[in-house]
């Protein structure tokens, strides 16, 4: 049931995105401005609590608990649970926007600053690292340790709904169906639209390092091969397909960051951390709470309360999966490694790569706003082009961006093959491949109705 009505729904919003993108557009846009404007101040305080509640958990007496039986280790070493859940969190959208956000953020900055000025990059950066820092992976956190709580300490279902049983009772059963086809449609759009940004942006590196034409054509071959790679992926299993592609991401990652550090200005991104993460550490709170109810400003709207809302969409997938790989470890441990690890790598991410854009834009005169406000896909390749090397840089950038690519819908098809085989900790192959077969499809027919730009807020 829960599975026939998921695809029955997804078929609708897929056939009305295909026939009518605009009108589609124009239903999500008017539900998520309704949304951000009656509900703004519920999103940011939902975000702020839950981090205040995870850190609390975490050194409480229940951070003790372990997250299985009580001698049970760990499933998987740090560090490959560090790069699983990491790839599955962030993975594409950390490279897409590591250069456009902040330059986006210095054209165009919050709090009423100046474009274009000194002011402005210290806050396009700050806000960077307040969108994809600790509030994003607060939010998975609780949903990924009530997850993994309920499934290894008391032996329920892998199921979204499980968790409502003591607020539910026997309602459960009939309302948490409801609860898991929310869960699955929010998973496959999300996911789907990634691997549709993930798409376009691999088609911009194969443009820029071999002249390949950037066209829908191209993007559809593209779309169509890594959905090949991805299903021989979903064929070999969690321990095997998912978890080396997950390590092949991080040591491709940090070649790609380390390489960037030290051929682009080094000293200066060293600044750029420093200066930012104080200024993070200072502001959190008023940028935690903030919002413009007496100017009336856009910017809030368009940019955190989006991500709040797209993060919160997100997280019956990402808690999920590193539920699914996180048994045997305490509280304590799940919510530190999930919560601190991953926010400093995005730190030092967007202090590299926006840190190196913004050095390019303002000390080199380089244009790049310009290039994003034009072409959001190539921002990051235009900064590695200006860097030594930049062409070897660039092909590594979209190999990351292919692997990232094939690990997200991997884990994706793994998260809804659990959600539509009534929590099964192993779905079948066939399961698996048929919601990989979804996915793509649901990226196909956007990307041949050039609904990208409208229909990235299905999720929410």
């Amino acid at each position: 049931m829960v599975f026939g009505i998921s695809v029955l729904v997804i078929l609708i919003f897929v056939f009305w995105g295909a026939l009518n993108p605009s009108g589609l557009a124009e239903q999500a846009n008017a539900f998520l401005a309704f949304t951000t404007g009656k509900f703004g101040w519920f999103y940011l305080f939902a975000a702020m609590g839950f981090l205040i509640f995870v850190i609390y958990l975490a050194f409480s007496k229940y951070g003790k608990i372990r997250l299985g039986e009580d001698s049970d280790e760990p499933e998987y070493s740090d560090l490959s649970w560090f790069a699983m859940l990491f790839s599955a969190g962030m993975g594409i959208g950390l490279v897409f926007w590591g250069v456009a956000e902040p330059l986006s953020h210095y054209a165009s900055p919050p709090q009423e600053a100046q474009g274009e000025t000194t002011e402005a990059a210290r806050l396009a950066l700050r806000y960077a690292f307040f969108h994809w820092g600790l509030h994003p992976w607060a939010i998975y956190s609780v949903v990924g340790v009530t997850l993994a709580y309920f499934q290894f300490r008391k032996k329920k279902s892998a199921l979204i709904s499980q968790t409502f049983e003591p607020l539910l009772g026997d309602r459960v059963h009939a309302i948490g169906k409801l609860i898991d086809i929310l869960a699955i449609i929010a998973t496959a759009f999300g996911v789907a639209t990634s691997l549709g940004l993930g798409t376009l942006q691999i088609n911009g590196g194969l443009s820029f390092i071999l002249g390949v034409p950037n066209q829908v054509s191209v993007q559809v071959v593209i779309l169509l091969v890594l959905t090949v790679l991805y299903m021989i992926s979903a064929t070999t299993g969690l321990d095997r397909g998912i978890r080396i592609l997950s390590n092949a991401n991080l040591f491709l990652a940090l070649g790609l960051l380390i390489f960037s550090f030290i051929l682009g200005p080094t000293f200066f991104l060293l600044d750029t951390f420093t200066v930012t993460l104080g200024g993070y550490l200072q502001n959190l709170v008023q940028m935690s709470l903030r919002l413009t109810p007496f100017t009336q400003g856009t910017w809030i709207s368009s940019w955190t309360l989006f991500y709040w809302a797209w993060w919160i969409a997100w997280a019956p997938f990402v808690g999920m999966f590193i539920a699914r790989v996180s048994r045997g470890r305490t509280i304590k441990e799940f919510v530190l490694g999930v919560l601190f690890i991953p926010s400093l790598f995005s730190f030092i991410w967007f202090s590299v790569f926006g840190g190196t854009g913004l050095y390019q834009q303002i000390m080199e005169g380089i244009h790049l706003t310009e290039l994003v406000n034009n072409d959001v896909t190539s921002a990051l390749f235009a900064t590695l082009q200006h860097l030594p090397l930049g062409t070897i840089l660039a092909g590594l950038a979209t190999l990351l961006i292919i692997t990232f690519f094939v690990t997200s819908a991997d884990s994706a098809t793994y998260v809804l093959g659990m959600f539509s085989s009534n929590g099964s900790l192993t779905p079948s192959t066939k399961v698996r491949v048929a919601w990989g077969v979804a996915q793509s499809a649901i990226a196909l027919v956007l990307l041949l109705s050039h609904g990208f730009k409208h229909c990235k807020r299905l999720p929410l």
